[in-house]
C-alpha cells in the first residue's frame, strides 16, 4: 500500500479528531439502555416502538455509508464533518422538545445520518496516518471508555430526569466536538492517482475476504453480546451478579484494556498473529457459554469474549486498509459493520425463538467466527509474522544510522 500521509503532526491531528468524535458520536448508541426506560415513560411506548426507534438509529447511522460514496473525496472535510456535527447538535437538541413520537423518529434518523457521516470520515482518515493499527485503536478505544463513563454515571446523574435532559447533554457534548474540527483543514481522503493504479494491481480475492471476515466478525458479536445476560439467566445465574459482570465490572474494564493494548501496540508486523490470537480467543468464548454455564464460566467467558473482541478490532480494520484502495475502502467496511449490527441480533433472536433455546445460536456464532477466521488468513495471505517488516527500524526499535 502507498503510503499518503507521513508527516507526524498530521498524524497526531488525525489521532485527535478521530478520538474525540468516536467518543461522542457512539454516545448515541451507548446510551440506549439508560433512555429507554424515560423514553417509555414520555411517549408511552410499547416495546416494539422502542425497538423501532433503536433499529432505526443504528440502521440509519450504517446507511450513511451509501451517500458517501459520492460525496467523500468531493466535499471538503471541514465543511463536511462541521455541517454534520452541528446537525448532530440541533438534531439532539430538538428531540429533547419534541413531544410526538413520529416527529421523534424523523428527528433522531436525520440526526443518526450525520453521526454515520461523520464516522465514514474518520474511518477514512484511519489509513492515511504513520500507524494505522493505532488510528483504528484510538478509534475503539474512545467509545469505549465513553461507554464506561456513561455506565457509571448515567444512573446517578440523570436519575428520575426526563429523556429531555439526556438528550440536551448530548446537544452539548456534540458541541464540543466544534473546537476540533479545523484541525481537518488541509486534509484530504481522496487517494492520489499514482496510488490509485497502485491499489487495482492488488487482487480482489484479499479484499473481498475481508469485508466477508468483518461482516461474519459483526454477525457473530452483535448476536452473542445481544443474548449474554440471558444466557446467564437460562443457566440460572443471580441477575445482580451477572449485570455486574457484564455492564460494570469485567467485561468493561477487559474491552478497555484490550483496546488500549491493541492501541499501544499500534501498526505491527504481528498483525496476522494478533488477528488469530484474537478471533481464536472469541471462539473459545464463545463455546464456553454451551451448557448452562455456571457464574465463574460465565464471568471467565464474558472477560475473554470482550477482551479479545476489542483487541481484533484495530487490527482487522487495519488489515483492510492496509490492501489501499482509497477512502471507499473503508466506506465499504463500515457498510459492513452496519450489516453486521443488523443481521446478528436478528439471526440470533431467530434462532432462540425457533430452537428454545441457545446452543444453536451459540452454535452458528461460533462458525461465522471460524469462518471469519479463515478469512482473515486470506486476508493476510496466511503470514503470521511480516517479517520483512519486522526487519524494520520502526519494528525493532533502532534508529537508523
Amino acid at each position: 500500500m502507498t503510503t499518503l500521509t507521513t508527516d507526524a503532526g498530521t498524524t497526531r491531528r488525525i489521532y485527535l479528531v478521530t478520538g474525540v468524535f468516536s467518543a461522542v458520536l457512539y454516545t448515541v448508541l451507548l446510551v440506549a439502555p439508560a433512555i429507554a426506560g424515560p423514553l417509555i415513560e414520555k411517549f408511552t411506548l410499547e416495546p416494539a416502538q422502542t425497538g423501532l426507534l433503536f433499529s432505526l438509529e443504528l440502521g440509519a447511522f450504517s446507511l450513511a455509508t451509501v451517500p458517501a460514496y459520492l460525496w467523500l473525496t468531493r466535499v471538503p472535510l471541514t465543511w463536511a464533518v462541521g455541517v454534520c456535527t452541528v446537525v448532530v447538535a440541533l438534531g439532539h437538541l430538538t428531540s429533547g422538545f419534541v413531544t410526538d413520537f413520529g416527529v421523534l423518529l424523523v428527528v433522531r434518523v436525520i440526526t443518526s445520518l450525520a453521526a454515520g457521516s461523520i464516522t465514514v470520515v474518520l474511518l477514512a482518515l484511519g489509513p492515511r496516518t504513520r500507524n494505522p493499527g493505532r488510528a483504528f485503536g484510538i478509534f475503539v478505544v474512545a467509545q469505549l471508555a465513553m461507554g464506561a463513563l456513561i455506565l457509571a454515571l448515567f444512573p446517578i446523574v440523570f436519575l428520575g430526569a426526563g429523556v429531555s435532559a439526556i438528550y440536551w447533554t448530548l446537544a452539548g457534548l456534540t458541541v464540543l466536538c466544534l473546537p476540533v474540527v479545523p484541525l481537518l483543514r488541509g486534509l484530504d481522503v481522496a487517494t492520489p492517482i499514482a496510488a490509485r493504479r497502485d491499489d487495482a494491481r492488488a487482487s480482489i480475492v484479499p479484499f473481498a475476504a475481508g469485508l466477508g471476515a468483518i461482516l461474519l466478525f459483526y454477525v457473530a458479536l452483535s448476536g452473542i453480546w445481544s443474548f449474554m445476560g440471558q444466557i446467564s439467566a437460562d443457566a440460572e445465574n443471580d441477575p445482580g451478579a451477572t449485570s455486574f459482570v457484564l455492564a460494570i465490572a469485567i467485561a468493561t474494564a477487559a474491552g478497555i484494556l484490550s483496546a488500549l493494548l491493541a492501541t499501544a501496540l499500534g501498526e505491527s508486523p504481528r498483525r496476522g498473529l494478533y488477528l488469530v490470537i484474537g478471533l481464536g480467543g472469541m471462539i473459545v468464548s464463545v463455546l464456553l457459554l454451551l451448557g448452562m454455564p455456571g457464574l465463574v464460566q460465565f464471568t471467565i467467558s464474558a472477560l475473554l469474549f470482550k477482551f479479545m473482541w476489542t483487541f481484533v478490532l484495530p487490527y482487522l480494520l487495519s488489515a483492510v486498509a492496509a490492501l489501499g484502495g482509497g477512502p471507499q475502502t473503508m466506506n465499504t467496511v463500515n457498510l459492513m459493520i452496519g450489516g453486521g449490527f443488523a443481521i446478528g441480533p436478528l439471526l440470533a433472536g431467530s434462532l432462540v425463538q425457533s430452537t428454545g433455546g441457545f446452543s444453536a445460536m451459540i452454535w452458528v456464532s461460533a462458525v461465522a467466527l471460524v469462518l471469519a477466521l479463515g478469512l482473515t488468513l486470506m486476508l493476510t495471505g496466511g503470514r503470521l509474522v511480516d517479517r520483512t517488516a519486522l526487519r524494520t527500524p520502526e519494528a525493532t526499535g533502532k534508529r537508523p544510522r
